[in-house]
């Protein structure tokens, strides 16, 4: 039973972690907002959204299963979001010849695409650098 508890608690820390880095993602966006933008069908902030999501459940699976403690999962959960953060910022710097911004708000798939790699891939690599 106790695991069963565990599993209810890592699933409700999930969702709110999750939940806390997406609105911090949707504050974060100048041009335009997620939601609004996905609820008119704009694929590629949809692709960069889910890629978001992906990447910060990367980390918290990897934080779950390293962690002997429910609050470490709540540590790297909140590291998760300040590290997809940064990647987020990283890829608008680097992106000198166009805003990914800009891009994502023109409907851009390819660059939706882009967003949703850097983040899963970051996810992966933060997961993993977990132990």
């Amino acid at each position: 039973m106790s695991a069963l508890i565990a599993t209810v608690a890592y699933f409700v820390i999930s969702v709110v972690i999750v939940i806390i880095g997406l609105i911090i993602f949707e504050n974060i966006t100048r041009n335009y907002k997620d939601y609004e933008e996905i609820k008119n069908g704009n694929v590629a902030v949809a692709l960069s959204v889910a890629g978001k999501v992906i990447g910060i459940c990367l980390i918290l699976a990897f934080a779950i299963y390293h962690s002997a403690y429910i609050y470490d999962t709540i540590i790297w959960g909140a590291a998760g979001i300040v590290l997809q953060m940064i990647a987020y910022l990283l890829v608008e710097l680097f992106t000198r010849k166009f805003s990914v911004e800009e891009q994502l708000k023109n409907n851009n798939i390819a660059v939706g695409i882009l967003s949703m790699s850097v983040s899963i891939g970051l996810g992966l690599v933060v997961g993993a650098s977990i132990t």
